[in-house]
């Protein structure tokens, strides 16, 4: 039977464990996955870019999500939906030989398992909406405050276990069978298999909240009409353009890396990779990454909290881009040492989460005033774009380029984050995120 009050430590842990896992699935695992099973640089990177769509155009149909059944509905459907459709792609991959992986397989033998994962970036998307929502009617304001800590903790630790833990559950199995699809197929079965334990969790144990009802009397034409002047109020603000600009430019390098460091990490040294195992590459960049982030982001926010948005920004912003150095370097000398290449890697993925507070600092900064959470989400949908976007063709640059080359070019493109930073700099004022007025 439902409750409408239940512990939220029983239930907010693993809702948000169960929101990171499918989206680390699609948008990383998915990477060295296709990677592994011997799909081309260029076509990886297109067609795993490609899955970020439905966390661009989320905003479109979040409004229905709120008007058609409950913030709980949704999410437990979204759940099950998603543990299904991930058994579908274990069974959908296809059965490939050491020879066929080597030469390279076609993108048309991967359809089917495509087309699965579009499924699960769209159920992900609109469960990101559903328990995100859920999360605010469930709790009261000060557990709101209290739990986000909380909720955030478990999101990374969905990450560090699905980009670390079972990446390296693929390399063992592909160690000892020597059966790259076999290897895949099993680490999808187990994230399906945990992804289906949470959902029966949740269907017994989620909250039912009042507040968490449909809302009546709001028909489609009144959407319809919210969401124009959602989208006039948007658009109608003072430094609209130029928040645009820096929403897709603030992150250009790291838009670019992040899609190849997997094929980088893994290619053979005579196709210019440093040829990781899947194993060393799960600890590597899933794992040691992962926790290079995680401290970066929470160094960053007690420093911003400090000296503020304005102040922090210009080292924030240097200090995503410029350690992309690191894998310039690394394709330079093509190193084998597995603490040199954790430590470039930490390197990296520290700078990136510490320089990624400023730039989430400032799309609240942006949203302040009416519709603020509306606006923040069209902020939220120009940030997937500015991945999806330079992403989509990193792969076909590296192909043309070679790994060497295509660094410089990444390091050539910092002056994007540069220019993003001058763009908007002096619209901030001095004491917006300085906890220390």
């Amino acid at each position: 039977m439902k409750k409408e009050r239940v512990n939220p430590w029983i239930w907010v842990p693993t809702l948000y464990f169960a929101e990171g896992l499918p989206y680390f699935m699609v948008n990383t695992i998915s990477v060295i996955m296709f990677k592994k099973m011997g799909m081309d640089n260029g076509s990886m990177a297109w067609y795993t870019s490609l899955l970020y769509l439905p966390w661009v155009i989320k905003p479109f149909w979040s409004p229905f999500v709120d008007l058609v059944r409950t913030k709980r509905w949704w999410t437990v459907v979204m759940q099950i939906l998603m543990s299904a459709v991930f058994f579908l792609v274990a069974f959908s991959l296809p059965g490939l030989s050491p020879e066929e992986i080597a030469a390279g397989s076609a993108p048309s033998l991967f359809s089917l398992t495509l087309i699965l994962f579009w499924i699960t970036a769209f159920a992900s998307a609109t469960h990101d909406i559903a328990a995100d929502g859920f999360y605010m009617l469930a709790l009261k304001e000060k557990e709101q405050s209290f739990f986000v800590g909380i909720r955030s903790t478990f999101y990374r630790l969905s990450s560090l276990f699905g980009q670390g833990v079972l990446v390296v559950i693929a390399g063992l199995i592909e160690k000892n069978t020597g059966d790259i699809p076999l290897s895949w197929r099993l680490t999808v079965i187990v994230a399906a298999s945990i992804l289906t334990v949470l959902s029966v969790y949740h269907v017994f144990l989620l909250p039912a909240p009042a507040a968490d009802a449909r809302r009546e009397g709001t028909g489609v034409k009144n959407i319809f009409v919210s969401f124009g002047e959602t989208f006039r109020t948007f658009f109608s603000k003072p430094l609209v353009w130029l928040t645009i600009l820096f929403l897709l430019l603030y992150r250009l390098p790291e838009a670019l890396v992040v899609k190849m460091v997997p094929a980088f990490l893994v290619d053979p040294v005579e196709k210019g990779g440093l040829g990781l195992s899947t194993v060393s590459y799960g600890l590597v960049n899933n794992t040691v990454g992962v926790v290079g982030i995680v401290l970066g982001g929470i160094i960053g926010g007690a420093y911003m909290s400090r000296v503020g948005l304005k102040r922090s920004l210009w080292i924030m912003g240097l200090s995503l881009a410029l350690p992309c150095v690191v894998y310039l370097y690394m394709s330079l000398t093509q190193t084998q040492s597995i603490p040199l290449i954790a430590s470039c890697v930490f390197i990296e993925q520290f700078g990136y989460g510490f320089g990624f507070t400023a730039y989430m600092l400032y799309m609240i900064f942006f949203a302040e005033g009416n519709y603020k959470t509306a606006h923040y989400s069209l902020c939220t949908a120009f940030m997937a774009a500015s991945m999806m976007l330079p992403g989509a063709f990193a792969g076909y640059i590296e192909t043309a380029l070679g790994y060497s080359w295509f660094f410089v070019l990444v390091m050539i493109t910092c002056l994007a984050t540069v220019l993003a930073v001058a763009l908007v700099r002096r619209k901030i004022p001095e004491d917006f995120g300085c906890s220390a007025k």
